[in-house]
């Protein structure tokens, strides 16, 4: 690799070393190496263009924001877990140096993620978003009316608190929350899931990925168009949302396995931790540390 990008997101606790740490292997080994923080994206439309690979120190908010900031250039990321859950970045932060010669060396997978494109033509807007699309409420007790269409077809007028429109990303979280399903993290397929919808449908539904899905505003109080929880919005009543799959796509640097999603998957929704090692010692490792 001749160039790469490093995204880091100071906040989160170790990360300034860790970054000392990076910068001292990357500037011996490879041409060019910059680096910006979070949420700067001027920063990073600026030197992204010829970049080989970023790394992102950070939380998944920080693998969102890295998602859309590359936009519209093929550039894949290597995330770096230093927040919470990090469904997003593959491995933490103690495994980094130990994983970098494999990252230098070109090796890996690039795993292709669907993201979602939102137009609000009031404001005459385009927006791109990696997990997912909100309207909803802005005021605590106050639902708002969504009329929802799907391809052109009226499918329901949801009063409710929100509705979620995600991808397969997306998937795992607020839609998950909210009592939607979860996609294979390269499914193309969208996610429609109302929150807390009253007198109207609850369920979700799995749409496919050329799906077109329309929602229109009706409310007397304030209401919200989010993008990925970090684009916030005020919209007004008449105001409508379209959207659909994006042109673009997100390019994550995988070292694992495409099966290891599975296990991941399970660690980080804790699916296992209530089973008993003493009981079942043929799930678990010889040390009982954990499932196999």
């Amino acid at each position: 690799m001749n160039k790469i990008g490093v995204f880091i997101s100071a906040r989160w606790r170790g990360a300034n070393e860790l970054l000392e740490s990076l910068r001292d292997v990357l500037d011996s080994q490879v041409e060019e190496v910059w680096q910006t923080s979070n949420w700067d994206d001027s920063a990073a439309q600026e030197q992204i263009e010829g970049t080989d690979c970023i790394i992102c120190l950070g939380g998944d908010g920080s693998m969102l924001w890295a998602a859309r900031a590359v936009v519209p250039h093929a550039v894949p990321i290597f995330g770096v877990n230093m927040g919470r859950l990090g469904f997003l970045a593959e491995i933490g932060p103690k495994e980094l140096m130990d994983k970098l010669p494999r990252v230098l060396a070109g090796e890996g997978r690039v795993e292709e993620r669907a993201m979602l494109q939102a137009q609000v033509p009031a404001w005459g807007q385009t927006f791109q978003a990696l997990n997912d699309v909100v309207v909803g409420r802005s005021l605590a007790g106050r639902p708002v009316y969504l009329d929802v269409s799907v391809d052109g077809r009226r499918l329901a007028v949801y009063r409710s608190d929100a509705v979620i429109v995600a991808t397969a990303t997306g998937s795992t979280g607020y839609s998950l929350s909210a009592g939607g399903p979860i996609l294979h993290p390269e499914s193309r397929d969208l996610v429609l899931t109302p929150v807390a919808p009253h007198l109207a449908p609850a369920r979700s539904l799995v749409l496919p990925g050329d799906a077109v899905v329309d929602l229109v505003l009706s409310t007397e109080e304030g209401a919200t168009v989010s993008v990925d929880g970090q684009v916030n919005r005020a919209l007004e009543s008449g105001d409508s949302v379209s959207v659909c799959r994006s042109p673009h796509i997100a390019r994550f640097l995988r070292l694992s396995d495409p099966s290891d999603h599975y296990r991941i998957l399970a660690e980080r929704l804790e699916w296992l931790t209530g089973i008993n090692p003493a009981k079942y010692p043929e799930m678990f490792d010889q040390k009982g540390a954990g499932p196999k």
